[in-house]
Parts: structure tokens; C-alpha cells; sequence
């Protein structure tokens, strides 16, 4: 077993970019005399599943309850038994917490333990590769897409880290929406030894101008950060570039949190709107920290930092002002109570689940019409050293 697994590896590791899903095709169907190999990504709402192989196939909508949808959901193995014997194994493709989407291999006959095993071995693997290979081929980012982006959408999604990350003090994930033409809200992450460096952007204005303060700012605030810089000088340093790039005309709203992953202790830079809540237990109650300048407003701003505990068990959400200050029709703000009453009914799921939670329950509250303004949701599950990061 272990060398067949290390034979569909190296197999990974040598095809083209473009061609990963048919050298695991390949192998498998070598290996087991598979009658059926497809990989199923997510697209960029995380509203259903498409194959590689037949980009207009689906496995469905994750809403829905059938076998792609439960492994995608609950990111265990799942078999699913058809006519003449024959068992589709669906396992979660996940690279570092990653969810890309499901892996499928059809036998033609129930598999037993090792097998699966074996089958959900691979399919870390090809995540991992899939990954690397997305910067050097359109066809998977082409899979994921379901209508076209707008060139501010496309400019948000690649400078993106990625949509989730798991470690082994938290789980942590993000959404952006609407999620093919948002402009400026973004999120930004970093995992480092002993920490990790979150940053959530209330992007100023609409559109291409909209995404390119945006992509400014993460960039700057990037290299300060790869520096060696923490928070306030990520902060100063930002805030300095956008200022002598636009005099002032332009801004961002900003929130930058770094976490100790050994203790907990919080750290925070407030420039702006974008709100930390925390959920403990059954109760959401929103982290007070002092608002500082938006980053770029005037020359040479000063930061200072802000320290708070996370406890494990902790959930704490960071949303943009695009979703607790939704207001359609004329309603009351979505922060007010409906945001609050998302957020605990996400209590058992894991944060991967609970950010598209929380973004359908403010598509709802708009009545399934287009947002008015971007929204940004991130979701951070405290375990702490040693913690079992599982809902």
C-alpha cells in the first residue's frame, strides 16, 4: 500500500499543471482498476461543486444532501453504493485546511478500510498539487467560475492567501461577496511560528479604483510585516504609502490582529470600521477597541496597540461595515440583531461552514438580491497549544 501511494505521488508530482487530474486518473485506475476518476471544485460563492473533466457537470449545490455535499461538508470520506455493486468513494480535497472540493474514484466494488485510506492519502496530495499548480494554469480557476468575474473581482481573488487555513491552535476562514464583482473589502492572513497575523480591509469606494487602493494597501502592509515589522509599524507604514500615493483623498479602514498561538493574547491595530465579535458559548458580544485613523488619511500617523485574551473555544468573527451596517428597505442594520442571531446558530459548525452561514443569512436579510456594498466575513476558532480544532 504505502507503495502504491508513493507510485500515485511522484505520478502528481511529474504531470504538466494542467494535466494533475488525469495523471491521478491515470494512477488510479492503474492501482485499483477505478471505472471512474473526476475532481469536483468549489466555485468562488461555495454554492456547488464542478468536475475538471466536464467543467458544465455538477455534483449539485451544497445545499443540498447528497454524497459530494456531505464529504465536502463534514471533510470525512463518504461511500456511496450503485447498481451492480459498484461504490463511489468521495474524499475531501483539503490542502492545509484549504477546502478545494471533493475527490471522486468509482470502483467496482465496495473498498475496504486501507483503500479508503489510501484514496484519502492521495487526495491530500493532489490538493497540495493542485494548489501549486493553479499559479501556473487557468483551468481550475476557470472550473471555480460560474459567471464571469469583473476585472476588481479578479484582481481581489488572486491576492488572496487563500479562503481557510487550519493550524493546530485554530481554524480560521474568510469569504468575500459578492463574490464575482466585489471591489474593495478584503482579508489577509499570515501563519508564522508561535503566531498568526490577520488583516481584515474595509476597501473604500466601488469597482477597479476600489480594488487597487485595496491591492496597495495589502502589499504594503506586507512588506512591513515580511520586514519583521508587527502591527504598528504595518500600520505606519501603510498608512504613509497610501497618504503620498493619493494626499489624503484616499483611505482604508483597517483592522490588523495578531495572536500569540501559545498564549492567546490578542493584539490589535483598530484603523478603522471592519468589528471583531466574539461567540462564547451561546453569547456574541462585540470586542471594544479604540478606532484610530483610517490608514492614508494624513502624514505620518501614529498606532498604537491594543491587547485582549482568547480563550479556547473562543469564535470570534471579523465583519466589514458592508455586512453589519446592511440596511435594505430601510430595515435596521443587520448588526443590530439579525448579524447576532446568524453567528450563534453557527455554534457547531466549523468556521470553514460558518462564514457562508453567516453571508447567506445577510443575503436572505436582502432578500436574495445583489448587495449594495461588499462584504467581508472571517471567522477565527480559538483551540489554543495543543487544542483539537473540531466542531
Amino acid at each position: 500500500m504505502p507503495d502504491a501511494l508513493a507510485a500515485m505521488s511522484r505520478a502528481l508530482r511529474e504531470a504538466p499543471p494542467d494535466q494533475v487530474v488525469e495523471a491521478a486518473d491515470r494512477a488510479l485506475r492503474s492501482a485499483f482498476a477505478a471505472v471512474r476518476v473526476d475532481v469536483f471544485l468549489a466555485d468562488y460563492r461555495i454554492s456547488g461543486l464542478w468536475s475538471v473533466l466536464d467543467p458544465e457537470l455538477s455534483a449539485g449545490s451544497l445545499s443540498g444532501q447528497g454524497a459530494a455535499q456531505r464529504c465536502f461538508s463534514s471533510q470525512q470520506p463518504v461511500l456511496d453504493p450503485h447498481d451492480g455493486g459498484r461504490c463511489r468513494v468521495w474524499v475531501p480535497l483539503t490542502a492545509w485546511g484549504e477546502r478545494l472540493g471533493v475527490f471522486l474514484v468509482e470502483l467496482t466494488a465496495s473498498p475496504d478500510r486501507p483503500t479508503v485510506d489510501l484514496v484519502a492519502g492521495l487526495a491530500v496530495d493532489l490538493a497540495t498539487t493542485l494548489r501549486a499548480a493553479d499559479r501556473e494554469t487557468d483551468r481550475y480557476r476557470r472550473t471555480r467560475r460560474r459567471e464571469r468575474l469583473s476585472m476588481a473581482a479578479e484582481m481581489q481573488w488572486d491576492l488572496l492567501p487563500g479562503r481557510s487555513v487550519t493550524h493546530e491552535a485554530f481554524q480560521l476562514a474568510g469569504q468575500l461577496e459578492p463574490a464575482y464583482s466585489v471591489g474593495g473589502d478584503h482579508f489577509d492572513w499570515s501563519v508564522d511560528p508561535g503566531r498568526l497575523t490577520l488583516t481584515t480591509l474595509n476597501g473604500a469606494g466601488t469597482g477597479l479604483s476600489a480594488a487597487m487602493l485595496t491591492a496597495l494597501t495589502v502589499n504594503a502592509i506586507r512588506n512591513a510585516r515580511r520586514s519583521g515589522g508587527g502591527l504598528v509599524e504595518q500600520a505606519e507604514l501603510a498608512s504613509d504609502t497610501l497618504f503620498y500615493q493619493h494626499r489624503g483623498q484616499r483611505h482604508v479602514a483597517t483592522l490588523l490582529l495578531s495572536v500569540d498561538t501559545a498564549t492567546g493574547r490578542a493584539r490589535a491595530v483598530d484603523a478603522g470600521s471592519p468589528r471583531v465579535l466574539r461567540l462564547r458559548g451561546t453569547t456574541v458580544e462585540r470586542i471594544a477597541l479604540e478606532q484610530q485613523l483610517p490608514l492614508g488619511m494624513f502624514a505620518e500617523t501614529r498606532y498604537t496597540v491594543q491587547e485582549f485574551d482568547v480563550l479556547p473555544g473562543d469564535r470570534l468573527f471579523v465583519v466589514s461595515d458592508g455586512v453589519y451596517d446592511a440596511q435594505p428597505g430601510g430595515q435596521e442594520a443587520y448588526g443590530e440583531r439579525a448579524m447576532a442571531r446568524s453567528m450563534r446558530s453557527t455554534r457547531l459548525q466549523p468556521a470553514t461552514e460558518a462564514v457562508g452561514t453567516v453571508m447567506r443569512e445577510l443575503f436572505a436579510y436582502h432578500a436574495d438580491t445583489d448587495l449594495r456594498d461588499d462584504a467581508v466575513v472571517v471567522c477565527l476558532d480559538w483551540c489554543g497549544p495543543g487544542g483539537r480544532c473540531e466542531r
